[in-house]
């Protein structure tokens, strides 16, 4: 196999002001070098993984990496920024920029390399022996593993020291430049522990003790001593506090390895023993039974989905995302001893492999980072009440369209089915598809509390935050009465977690004490204190909608369609989606305009998108071109995120063409007084919109106004010629579109 990285992938006078430009830049070396076959397609890619989460980290350091088509094999590329560029680490810009390219069908041994290159840039000596040599043939050598990184010359050389040099210095610094940075510092009074080298075989034992008793295989993807840990008798030393941890990431090559890195080296400082269990793209060996039965303690950093969850539980568990893990490792340890010292314990997933509330399937189900601030927090509680609710409307809401649909709308004045059914009558079957979907709709405000409920507080908020939606639904409180269940839920079983309790009580706490006394206080507030005022305010809002006609509607459609377009599916996209489908819990003329306005608007991005690509192919690349093809289906179905990966690349021009677009399309309905009753559907729901043609009408207005502002905004972007094909290999010159941001 071909070194990953040579002195051709190295810059060390990155000339990039922007994370983007960066990307482009060290992009360009893997093209020359055949490494990646479209530039603007693996960019894209590159993009995409970027909107996911930003790939800063503490310490200076900007990991962009993706898994793309477009490239051949495993490369990494190197810049070094002078002012540094800002990859949204918390702790300032970046200098130190790692371009890492997989293959999207990248086998294990070479996936296990670029892991390896992400431990060790939890290194300081790495790190620091990047931003000193002067050589690229240096830099590629100490990130390939050739060179061992060196300490820095102490202070009372300085740079400009003439002390004398080691004989051969001269002649070494002729020959080979990285030679030459080695031998310029001087030798270590005690050699270090060599780190692991990049380019080292995978499956091999380094042997890296982290100095708790545990050791990292770099090959298997799991970090822990060979068997069982054995408690001590009692006469020596009482045991260490012991930690079981998975990290995994949706890319699952850099992150990944660097928080298990830093969560280990944590382990060592703070006398903890810690077994991590890497989740990457190379697969996982599963940490041995006899160590997660032995642990104290569980940390989950993880972005994606933890594979065999179930295998944790019962044990005190923190759950944050990967780069809590790399940041602020320390205190995830703490918080790990000072839950186990409370005796908290959670099941995070049933042996099935279903999602069971013990535990969240992915970060929109936990209760946000200590770090992060209270209005994140607060989106991610509700989009956890909405994630969990938004199946409920989609049966429910679909069925009952469908009941309308066939058994007009005197439907729902037909007598139960349990006790009148004719298997021949039409209206029978009209009649069962309604009440089955009106029970599925009764369901949405007490899943919407419990689960805002859930992310707030995990499992125990479930049953208060389920009381209090039932006490809204009982008081006609309706959605917002949801919204304030969920949150008093879950701020009264927080507060409840916070006492501490005897060691005896500790183990009824979960399933008797928090369940009683928060459904106790959660009751009493909803009926007796804020129900009844929320309740009210329902209800003007209701009538509200009602009344809507002329200008207020026309303005309500207008700001409906800017929050749907503006962050194609993300949290804004999800609040007026939860405002529409909260009015379908108890529909009226106004309520149905706002459903028919919001589908409508949420279509026309990745309509327009696809248009686009349609009528002015030059200006997208292939890969843009080919995501057209789907993005033609994707928002017919009303699906937004069609759109993503056209903004991914360019969002500047992209999303203010999809506001516009759908600012129009919403007002349009709104003006054309279109309903609709199904939560979802797009053009195939046709049958149940009121005003369907006119509907038609207002997303084709906004689908052209869309795709001629981003085509327009398109055609007047920077063009640069696109770096030539190397000799010998298959390649085409023709114009590329830069996006200037």
């Amino acid at each position: 196999m071909s070194d990953m990285i040579t002195a051709d992938l190295v810059d060390l006078d990155l000339a990039a002001g922007t994370k983007e430009e960066a990307a482009r830049s060290l992009a360009e070396r893997l093209v020359r070098l055949g490494r990646v076959t479209d530039l603007d397609g693996f960019l894209a890619d590159v993009a995409a993984r970027e909107a996911q989460m930003p790939t800063g980290l503490d310490g200076g350091i900007g990991i962009p990496h993706c898994r793309s088509a477009h490239v051949t094999e495993p490369t990494l590329a190197f810049g070094r920024s002078g002012p540094g560029i800002d990859f949204g680490a918390p702790d300032g810009p970046a200098d130190l920029i790692f371009l890492i390219a997989a293959p999207a069908g990248a086998d294990d041994a070479h996936l296990a390399i670029l892991s390896s290159l992400a431990r060790r840039l939890m290194d300081p000596a790495f790190t620091s022996a990047l931003r000193t040599t002067t050589s690229p043939a240096g830099a590629a050598a100490l990130i390939r593993g050739d060179e061992e990184p060196q300490p820095a010359p102490s202070p009372s050389t300085g740079t400009g020291s003439t002390a004398p040099q080691a004989p051969g210095a001269g002649s070494a610094q002729s020959a080979d430049p990285a030679a030459a940075d080695a031998a310029e510092a001087p030798e270590p009074a005690e050699a270090a522990e060599p780190a692991e080298p990049v380019g080292s075989a995978p499956g091999t034992d380094s042997g890296t003790s982290t100095g708790t008793g545990t050791s990292t295989d770099s090959g298997t993807g799991v970090r822990q001593g060979a068997g069982e840990p054995e408690r001590d008798s009692g006469d020596g030393p009482p045991a260490p506090f012991r930690v079981v941890a998975v990290t995994s990431c949706p890319t699952g090559i850099a992150h990944t390895y660097m928080a298990a890195e830093a969560l280990e080296h944590a382990g060592r400082d703070a006398g903890v023993d810690v077994a991590v269990e890497t989740q990457g793209s190379a697969g996982f060996t599963r940490l041995a039974p006899g160590v997660i039965a032995a642990a104290d303690a569980v940390i989950l950093a993880h972005d994606v989905p933890v594979r065999e969850k179930e295998r944790f539980a019962g044990k005190p568990t923190v759950d944050v995302g990967v780069k809590a893990g790399i940041n602020r490792a320390p205190q995830l340890i703490a918080e790990a001893r000072d839950k186990a010292a409370r005796g908290e314990v959670t099941a995070p997933v049933p042996a099935d492999g279903g999602e069971a509330p013990g535990g969240s399937g992915a970060p929109v189900d936990r209760a946000g980072e200590p770090g992060d601030g209270y209005g994140t927090r607060l989106r991610t509680w509700l989009m956890s009440g909405v994630s969990y609710m938004v199946p409920f409307v989609a049966a429910g809401g679909l069925l009952i369209a469908l009941g309308f649909a066939i058994g007009g709308y005197a439907v729902d004045k037909a007598p139960s089915v349990a006790e009148h059914f004719a298997w021949g009558q039409a209206d029978s079957w009209a009649a069962l598809m309604f009440q089955t979907g009106a029970l599925a709709f009764g369901f949405l405000i007490p899943v919407l509390a419990g689960y805002i409920a859930y992310g707030m507080a995990d499992r125990p908020g479930l049953v208060p935050g389920f009381v209090g939606g039932a006490v809204a639904l009982t008081i006609d409180a309706g959605f917002l009465g949801g919204l304030a269940a969920g949150l008093i839920a879950g701020g009264v079983v927080r507060a409840i977690q916070r006492v501490r309790v005897p060691g005896p009580l500790r183990g009824i706490m979960p399933v008797v004490v928090i369940p009683l006394v928060s459904s106790a206080i959660v009751g009493f507030l909803m009926f007796l204190v804020i129900g009844k005022p929320i309740a009210s305010l329902q209800s003007a809002l209701t009538d509200w909608l009602s009344g809507l006609s002329g200008a207020n509607a026309v303005v309500l459609g207008v700001i409906l369609g800017l929050m749907m377009c503006f962050d194609l599916g993300g949290p804004l996209n999800k609040v007026a989606y939860a405002f529409a489908i909260g009015g379908l819990a108890d529909p009226n003329e106004g309520s149905l305009k706002v459903m028919a306005a919001v589908m409508a608007a949420g279509m026309v991005p990745p309509l327009a998108m696809a248009l686009a690509t349609v009528v002015r192919g030059r200006l997208f690349t292939k890969a843009e071109r080919e995501n057209g093809k789907a993005a033609w289906v994707l928002g017919a179905s009303f699906i937004t995120e069609g759109a993503i990966p056209f903004a991914a690349a360019d969002p500047l021009r992209v999303v203010p063409s999809a506001m516009v677009g759908g600012a129009v399309t919403g007002a349009l309905s709104m003006l054309f007084e279109c309903t609709l009753r199904a939560p979802h559907g797009g053009v195939w729901v046709i049958p149940l919109i009121g005003n369907p043609l006119l509907y038609l009408v207002a997303v084709l207005a906004g689908t052209l106004v869309s795709a001629a502002l981003v085509i327009l905004l398109k055609g007047h972007a920077r063009r640069t010629p696109a770096p030539a094909p190397d000799a010998g290999e298959p390649g085409e010159a023709h114009e590329k579109v830069t996006v200037a941001a």
